[in-house]
């Protein structure tokens, strides 16, 4: 089984995160935020990823400091989750449509930590959230993830749509790239022979 334990204290957070790669998408979510776990509600649907979070953060100032260590806790946790990574995919990519929203994305999990973010998101708040958190959050995901991350916007009017249209598009291009490919399961996917 592909799953980490992350634990992260600070004096602006404190998050238990556990991920587990080979799951059924389900989640168990404890989070002061209501948007940030409608999304990573979703993401685990989506990725096919069993996640469980129990965190609490310096809401009265922002969600700043949660949305970016919650980041940073997923994707330390993923690269833990893929262990040796030997046998996985390596890459996937997604065009997903979320009502009148258009989504694309791709990934390579590469041991190069690079996020290319094209959300036109047309409001600065969803509800009390703000919009700007959301590439914070994939910024702490991909730099502790070591992954290459696009995210692009296609289409979309909705701030709330073209947000979840992004969190569904990553959560499936990620449970792309994580799937072993029995014909190559003892092998790295790269020709350097290490990711």
């Amino acid at each position: 089984m592909r799953s980490a334990d992350i634990k992260r204290d600070t004096a602006e957070t404190q998050i238990e995160l556990s991920l587990n790669l080979d799951g059924k998408g389900e989640s168990e979510l404890n989070i002061p935020c209501g948007f940030l776990t409608h999304m990573l509600t979703l993401f685990a649907r989506h990725s096919g990823f069993d996640l469980n979070v129990k965190a609490k953060g310096d809401t009265f100032v922002d969600d700043h400091h949660l949305a970016e260590d919650l980041g940073i806790c997923l994707g330390k946790a993923f690269k833990e989750a893929l262990g040796d990574m030997k046998g996985i995919t390596r890459y996937g990519f997604m065009l997903l449509p979320m009502d009148e929203a258009l989504i694309e994305t791709a990934v390579d999990i590469s041991g190069r930590p690079y996020l290319s973010y094209k959300l036109d998101i047309p409001t600065e708040k969803v509800g009390t959230f703000d919009t700007e958190l959301i590439e914070e959050f994939f910024i702490s995901f991909v730099r502790n993830a070591d992954i290459t991350l696009h995210i692009i916007s296609k289409d979309g009017k909705n701030s709330h749509h073209i947000i979840e249209g992004a969190f569904k598009a990553v959560a499936r291009t990620l449970r792309r790239a994580v799937e072993i490919d029995e014909r190559f399961a003892n092998e790295i996917p790269s020709t350097k022979g290490v990711l």
